[in-house]
């Protein structure tokens, strides 16, 4: 009994030691602000108390398109396209509940239903009657959600290496933070540990090694992780879409144009989940990259937005 007491009292004591060890507090959220914000950065307050960052650029009488990213990303994994389209036109990008300068939101909800709603909220704010509405990854998971929503909403749709059907899972590879957040014992500790080295595999993965992947890129996905209140709230938000039942069919009734755009060497979504978007939705238009991975618009953004450029022309 006093060897398994003694066994009980070392392993806490070596668990207490590793979590001192590991242990990075928050960064302030005036910090944050003040180094990703910038003269385009503008914030809107919800009925629930959320304040929600985005960006209204480009060409004011131009089609209106808007952006979503992914997960644990900002608004920022669109510059390139808000430059290279901007000429032509109206380019809305927003970071959803738990990420970029939105962060946390006072009632905790992370849902992909209330990721629509915040959507909603700024394309009302903004006047949009109609519009393009994209998204990479879970951004597309929001993007299609958004369509079943509010189909009348959207003139057309762009999915970039989106996340699926909850049924298509299978075919999803996540990062280690990805499984790590799956497991209760590391979300009960993970607002308390130093993220960095997970947060750079991770983005490593989804840029499919690629050589864009610079200290201060890393350093950008890991500074929005440590802004003070994030980390809980990414942690909620890994938990949420479980409870997403959409079906095949429900699906399948989205029918506004929609370009699918993939990089084949997508290490977190199997390019075949393309393949299912096209046979899955009527009006698909589907490109694939050879030589990109899981973030194109990044990785080939000249390629990738005259690409977006030829889509809209084409169905205007």
């Amino acid at each position: 009994m006093k060897i398994l007491k003694f066994l009980a009292f070392g392993i806490v004591l070596v668990a207490t030691i590793l979590l001192l060890l590991l242990y990075e507090g928050d960064i302030p959220v005036d910090v944050i602000d003040a180094k990703y914000g910038s003269p385009s950065s503008q914030f809107m307050t919800l009925e629930n108390g959320s304040r929600i960052h985005y960006r209204d650029e480009g060409n004011r009488r131009g089609l209106p398109v808007v952006l979503i990213h992914g997960f644990g990303a900002s608004l920022h994994t669109w510059t390139s396209w808000v430059e290279l389209l901007g000429d032509n036109y109206r380019i809305i990008t927003l970071d959803l509940p738990a990420h970029g300068l939105t962060g946390a939101v006072p009632d905790g909800d992370y849902s992909t239903q209330a990721y629509v709603e915040a959507i909603k909220n700024v394309v009302d704010h903004l006047k949009l009657t109609t519009f393009t509405l994209g998204g990479n990854s879970m951004g597309g998971d929001v993007a299609w959600h958004f369509a079943l929503a509010y189909p009348d909403s959207l003139e057309s749709m762009i999915l970039v290496n989106a996340t699926g059907l909850s049924s298509w899972e299978n075919q999803v590879t996540k990062p280690l933070i990805f499984d790590l957040l799956a497991k209760d014992w590391f979300r009960s500790i993970a607002s308390m540990l130093d993220p960095y080295y997970l947060i750079e595999q991770a983005v490593q993965t989804a840029y499919n090694h690629s050589a864009i992947v610079t200290d201060d890129l890393i350093l950008r996905y890991y500074h929005m992780a440590m802004r003070k209140g994030s980390r809980e709230a990414i942690i909620a938000r890994s938990s949420t879409r479980e409870g997403d039942v959409a079906t095949e069919e429900q699906l399948s009734s989205i029918q506004m144009p929609t370009l699918v755009m993939w990089g084949r060497n997508d290490e977190l979504i199997d390019v075949s989940v393309a393949h299912l978007f096209e046979t899955t939705l009527p009006n698909v238009t589907l490109i694939i990259y050879d030589e990109a991975g899981h973030v194109p618009m990044e990785e080939i953004p000249e390629r990738s937005a005259t690409d977006v450029k030829d889509f809209l022309q084409g169905i205007r």
